[in-house]
């Protein structure tokens, strides 16, 4: 498996600060956000310079009950052969439910959603995989994400999940420890236990990123430094086998680049901690040293002997039809996604507190990537706009990217008869005007005139 080294998350935010980081031998783009045919001058610099630049998708939703859109790996795998990528990654999750499989419409997370530890799903996502490795030009390596809530009636652990996963595909690892630490705490998931389960030759490599506590719930925010806890998770893991690569996620609150080439020397501390733990298990004591040169049949343990014992994958089920299993699936994962985010019933057997938790945090989400798509909404609105884009959310489901999202709040809100202020609703209805049509709206002195007339002639 190909040697990385140490990375870190590029953004366009930091993409000056990255180039002039000392020590970067790779980088991590969302493939989503780079467009094949314009890469940012940034990456082609970093390219030029020798740094590997691997494209990380957020949006297949490879957990969930349909199949992996055409199109999307198609634009996935056109990102990896504009960067050069020897690798691709995505995450275990779903991030839409409903459609076809389920004859109702089509809802969209706008996050990425756990997927239940059960044979169907299992099942499903290890077909949705080998799609994927058909259809992409280098080798898939999957994530391990972060959850605030668990599924009821779940039949393996983590560790077993991946590892089965991982011997029923060939897909490779990419192991995020700061989301192994969000599941113990959230979960009460012991991060220990997972590592031990987890078939280490199968990782690609680690992210590393930091979180919030509030209220006793973990947020994976990547907007915070890396605490202690989850530096003593790459610790561990490091102390079983040694990453080919490691990379530092920070995905906003920027802060400035010696605070990020300092938390860099932090993950390489926890790593050389790790590698000096395994070192010294592998050492025989003076006591073994001294029986072996007594002639004594008892022998210290081989490494691999030392290592924690791994629990094997739960027994496999008879073989099920597919189409069956993705049924049941897009069943359970449609009323999961309409309780979050259109306010339908609590489906049986989740805890209501953190599905409210985890629908506030969609919501919330929602409006702040709105906001980065949308920037003109915020200055146009002011202090009302998180507040009306809330309680827009609330009753109000994505059905589409963020872009129609923004597009669809407006339009609702000046249907409800907002803002309040006429100037503001004015130039929200210009705003809205100016992006829904085929074309920008031309600013020429006669077409202007000509659309005011129009609108007072409809008045009457």
């Amino acid at each position: 498996m190909e040697r990385l080294g140490t990375g870190i998350g590029w953004r366009p935010e930091i993409a000056d600060a990255v180039e002039r980081m000392p020590g970067i031998d790779w980088v991590e783009a969302v493939a989503e956000n780079v467009c094949p045919g314009h890469l940012p001058d940034s990456l082609l610099r970093l390219r030029e310079r020798g740094v590997t630049v691997i494209p990380h998708g957020v949006s297949l939703g490879l957990g969930g009950a349909d199949r992996p859109d055409e199109g999307r790996l198609t634009a996935l795998a056109e990102r990896v052969e504009a960067l050069g990528a020897p690798l691709v990654t995505e995450h275990i999750a779903f991030v839409r439910a409903g459609g076809p499989l389920t004859a109702s419409p089509l809802l969209e997370a706008g996050h990425l959603l756990p997927v239940p530890r059960t044979r169907d799903a299992l099942d499903v996502l290890c077909e949705n995989i080998r799609i994927a490795q058909d259809a992409l030009p280098v080798p898939l390596a999957v994530e391990n994400i972060a959850a605030l809530l668990a599924w009821p009636g779940e039949e393996m652990t983590e560790g077993q999940f991946l590892y089965e996963l991982a011997d029923r595909t060939g897909v490779r690892l990419l192991i995020d420890v700061a989301n192994l630490h969000t599941n113990h705490v959230n979960r009460g998931e012991d991060p220990a236990k997972a590592l031990a389960e987890l078939p280490v030759e199968a990782i690609a490599y680690v992210h590393v990123a930091g979180g919030v506590e509030r209220d006793g719930v973990w947020h994976d925010t990547h907007a915070h430094p890396v605490p202690a806890s989850v530096l003593a998770i790459l610790t561990d893991l490091a102390s079983r086998v040694s990453p080919p690569g490691v990379l530092l996620e920070r995905d906003d609150n920027f802060p400035e680049p010696a605070v990020l080439e300092r938390e860099l020397e932090a993950i390489q501390g926890a790593l050389t901690k790790g590698w000096a733990r395994s070192a010294a298990s592998r050492v025989p004591s003076r006591e073994a040293k001294a029986i072996r040169a007594a002639g004594s049949p008892t022998t210290a343990p081989a490494p691999e002997a030392t290592a924690a014992p791994r629990t094997p994958p739960a027994a496999p089920a008879a073989p099920r039809s597919s189409d069956c299993a993705r049924q049941r699936l897009a069943l359970a994962q449609t009323a999961l996604l309409s309780a979050l985010v259109a306010g339908t019933p609590v489906p049986d057997g989740f805890d209501r507190m953190r599905l409210g938790v985890q629908a506030r945090a969609l919501g919330v989400k929602r409006a702040d990537v709105v906001a980065k798509v949308a920037p003109e909404l915020p200055l146009i609105l002011g202090e009302s706009y998180r507040p009306a884009f809330l309680a827009y959310a609330h009753s109000h489901p994505m059905t589409g990217g963020y872009r129609r999202d923004a597009l669809d709040f407006a339009g609702q809100l000046l249907l409800s008869g907002g803002p309040e202020d006429a100037g503001a609703r004015r130039e929200l209805r210009e705003w809205r005007l100016e992006r829904s049509g085929p074309a920008p709206r031309s600013s020429r002195p006669a077409v202007r005139l000509a659309r005011a007339t129009r609108r007072v002639l409809l008045r009457r």
